[in-house]
């Protein structure tokens, strides 16, 4: 197979869990793309879907917002009374950790994986061979704490010539996996953009997707995608952020543009000058208005049946 990473789980063409999709050696795009519909409705009727909110992937296009979505509704659900784990899977945007207020970079968890060296050999990590693991097992090197919110990132692409983020994809899907959450946790991930962490199985254990949408018609199209490949894993409870909104004229007809594909609309996200200003000067976000508009927008996440 190479490296190719069967959203299954598959060890290999037609072992354990294999469900002959051809996903693993399809080669033209009409079979993979016939191959993805095997998958997603094999996937619909026989993965369980989960009942409560613990696992939260916020998706969505490049510039769309995710990043201050994620520290927003990090804020808003420890006033909710959570222990937020926020990790960084996105290995181009370095802001979150600022956005946050937290002071330095910790290591990456993706050294905690088996991942390649400069010569292709496999190593081991500290956390390879395991198959559950809570926070505590991770060095705390690993994990920045600022008033009880911790901050991880899987890995960031730093130099020219360091090769894709396949073995930083590969650890941030073991997270999602293995990761278990105590009581009062909640985990909640800044993916990278876009849709290629879904081919990669990234957020199949996940239990909640929620899509970041600025209006504009390419953020529009691109949750629509995003939705369909987290239903087609199973996952119920998806719903779409709309973020940067100017007016209710606006907010409006995006929530239209978004119906008609089928897009659940679960909050807004109006825009903020002061936001704005806070990105632009690289400062800690500031808990104001769009906090409060994050907690409402927690609430009505915790209420949507799957």
């Amino acid at each position: 197979m190479g490296l190719f990473h069967c959203p299954l789980g598959a060890a290999y063409y037609d072992g354990d869990d294999c469900i002959d999709c051809g996903l693993c050696y399809a080669k033209t795009s009409e079979e993979k793309v016939e191959a993805s519909k095997k998958l997603r409705e094999f996937m619909k009727e026989h993965i369980a879907r989960k009942s409560t909110v613990s696992k939260i992937a916020v998706c969505g296009k490049g510039g769309s917002g995710k990043t201050t979505a994620v520290t927003l509704l990090t804020a808003a659900f420890k006033e909710a009374g959570y222990k937020p784990v926020v990790i960084d899977a996105d290995e181009s945007n370095p802001g979150l950790g600022r956005m946050l207020g937290v002071s330095g970079q910790p290591r990456a968890l993706a050294e905690l994986f088996a991942r390649p060296d400069a010569s292709g050999k496999v190593q081991e990590g500290l956390l390879s061979s395991r198959e559950k693991f809570f926070m505590d097992a991770i060095p705390p090197e690993y994990v920045s704490e600022l008033d009880g919110v911790r901050f991880m990132l899987v890995g960031k692409i730093t130099d020219p010539f360091q090769g894709c983020g396949c073995s930083f994809a590969e650890a941030a899907r073991e997270i999602v996996e293995k990761l278990q959450l105590k009581d009062g946790e909640v985990l909640i991930l800044d993916m990278e953009a876009g849709v290629e962490s879904f081919g990669r199985g990234v957020e199949r254990q996940a239990d909640t997707i929620l899509v970041v949408v600025e209006p504009s018609f390419e953020s529009i199209v691109v949750a629509e995608r995003i939705v369909q490949m987290a239903q087609g894993m199973g996952i119920g409870r998806v719903g779409a952020i709309l973020n940067k909104v100017s007016s209710e004229t606006m907010a409006t007809r995006t929530t239209k543009e978004l119906e008609k594909r089928s897009v659940k609309v679960l909050g807004v996200l109006n825009y903020s000058p002061e936001l704005a200003e806070t990105a632009f000067e690289g400062k800690p976000v500031k808990h104001g208005v769009a906090v409060k508009e994050a907690v409402i927008l927690i609430n009505t996440l915790l209420k949507t049946a799957l």
